[in-house]
């Protein structure tokens, strides 16, 4: 079989949705050899783990034959026939018009449906009007969560039946265990302190970190928050707020944090804190429960699934309820904690990339089986 898909996340972005489509397209190349793996994308950044991915076995790379700003949208399908594409998969919400072989797409969120506040009025206009037709005409929907599915079910009317979850996994970095020497020379390089609760995410509304400085004054004063992600517009509220709540010694801010030094950020972390309003899925969620760390996150969405029953959930504007749950956590004995990260392991263990990707390959068949039959 040959299977296309949308690239531009995949050679691009290095972060969420870039690294979906990577793990889930190397994974495939991986464990189905026996296909071909066609990377469509208008250009390609020049990042080790891009060229890492598109060097892997089996995994192809195809760059327009005529550039155009529509390319995606329309010029890709000359190139599709040329390569013999038996199946085609739009990775981010969209896929070109009027395709003449079977179609899937994966819907990670409808946030600019669900809280249209954070979202300019042509984006939100934009992301529809694709989100909507890719949606209506696609074979297939794949969702990254039951939370994602309800959404497209409410938004855009689809059936049910149309739509399958796939959840997703993390990078394969967070299930090992950084070794001590790793762990001592990140906690010098940040200036990590003994003890600190962990927050990573883009510094934006939605991330909700505001919540989370609030709850930080009635945390025990022992332990200091540890923030990973990118500033935005937003960050300033936030300096805001840890101004007038004099928290300025207690909040460390990294960026550009290299990913190979992420996990074992994560690991030395007691406890990971999410009160994001709205999520899709929430990786760094299970990226945390992989760390053996335990989580408190928002409630709501879809940060119960992917944190399961024995994570702790509090509203998302609570921050004394956020408090509380962290406080608990920390004064819990050593043994119950041990008991939480063995129970987190556990669950978190639904995500490997191996049962995903063997979902994926059978909706895959069936798909084309049934275009085949029609």
């Amino acid at each position: 079989m040959k299977i296309g898909f949308d690239g531009k996340r995949a050679a691009n972005n290095l972060t969420g949705l870039g690294n979906y489509s990577r793990s889930l397209i190397a994974h495939m190349a991986q464990l189905f050899p026996q296909n071909q793996y066609f990377v469509y994308t208008p250009k390609i950044k020049s990042k080790p783990q891009i060229t890492a991915f598109l060097n892997h076995p089996g995994v192809f790379a195809r760059r327009p034959d005529q550039p155009s700003l529509l390319w995606r949208t329309l010029g890709i399908k000359k190139q599709l026939t040329k390569d013999q594409i038996d199946l085609f998969h739009g990775l981010s919400h969209e896929i070109p018009t009027g395709l003449r072989i079977p179609a899937l797409v994966t819907v990670h969120d409808l946030i600019f449906l669900r809280f249209p506040q954070y979202f300019g009025v042509i984006d939100r206009f934009i992301y529809k009007l694709k989100c909507s037709y890719a949606c209506m005409h696609a074979n297939k929907i794949i969702a990254i969560s039951e939370c994602t599915k309800r959404d497209i079910i409410t938004f855009f009317h689809i059936d049910p039946e149309k739509i399958e979850v796939v959840y997703q996994s993390c990078d394969d970095s967070f299930k090992r265990s950084a070794s001590d020497k790793k762990k001592s020379e990140v906690r010098r390089k940040f200036e990590l302190p003994e003890r600190y609760l962990l927050n990573v995410g883009t510094i934006e509304e939605r991330k909700n970190l505001l919540t989370l400085v609030r709850a930080l004054k009635h945390i025990d004063p022992a332990y200091k928050l540890v923030v990973v992600g990118r500033p935005t517009v937003y960050t300033s509220l936030v300096h805001k707020e840890i101004e007038l709540q004099d928290l300025r010694s207690r909040i460390i801010f990294l960026k550009d944090v290299p990913f190979d030094e992420l996990p074992a950020i994560y690991q030395m972390a007691s406890v990971f804190v999410y009160p994001s309003v709205y999520e899709g899925f929430g990786i760094p969620v299970i990226e945390a429960l992989y760390s053996g760390v335990p989580v408190v996150a928002a409630s709501g969405s879809c940060l119960e699934e992917a944190g399961g029953p024995d994570s702790s959930y509090v509203s998302p504007f609570d921050h004394m309820g956020f408090a509380g749950a962290v406080n608990n956590l920390i004064h819990s004995p050593t043994d119950t904690l041990a008991k939480l990260s063995a129970k987190g392991s556990a669950y978190v263990q639904r995500f490997n990339n191996e049962p995903l990707s063997a979902k994926m390959m059978e909706i895959y068949r069936s798909v084309l089986s049934a275009y085949s039959t029609h």
